[in-house]
């Protein structure tokens, strides 16, 4: 059983600020751990606008604060998310979070990211290995 408190990773490589200074993410469980998903709280802020793509993983969201627009790239149709409101990409939608007020998620990756993760000019994460 692993039992963690946030505060345990500030400070820490598991506290990540992404290179284009529109999110950071406490990876809580990563693919060290050997689970088979990872788990993530980010936070996107205010007056931000970021677009993903997550071509090697399916992602779950949960919004747990916040208000944001989400644009499915693909259809053009937006859903507005806030608290109590889960999206999944299913089908690795090219997808942009526009951010009204600072938004607070959960989220889960499958497969599991090891924490060195960034979305690179495509908006995509690397398929990555943990390290041996």
């Amino acid at each position: 059983m692993i039992v963690r408190s946030f505060k345990e990773f500030e400070g820490t490589d598991r506290h990540v600020k992404s290179a284009s200074g529109t999110w950071e993410s406490t990876r809580i469980v990563l693919a060290k751990e050997k689970v088979g998903f990872s788990v993530h709280e980010t936070i996107l802020y205010a007056g931000t606008e970021t677009s993903m793509w997550y071509a090697n993983h399916i992602e779950a969201v949960v919004c747990t604060k916040g208000d944001a627009e989400l644009t499915d790239r693909e259809t053009g149709k937006t859903y507005h998310i806030t608290p109590g409101t889960m999206y999944l990409l299913d089908g690795h939608e090219r997808h942009t979070l526009k951010v009204k007020e600072d938004f607070h998620c959960i989220c889960v990756f499958n497969p599991p990211v090891t924490g060195r993760e960034d979305h690179d000019e495509n908006g995509v994460y690397p398929l990555l290995t943990e390290e041996v």
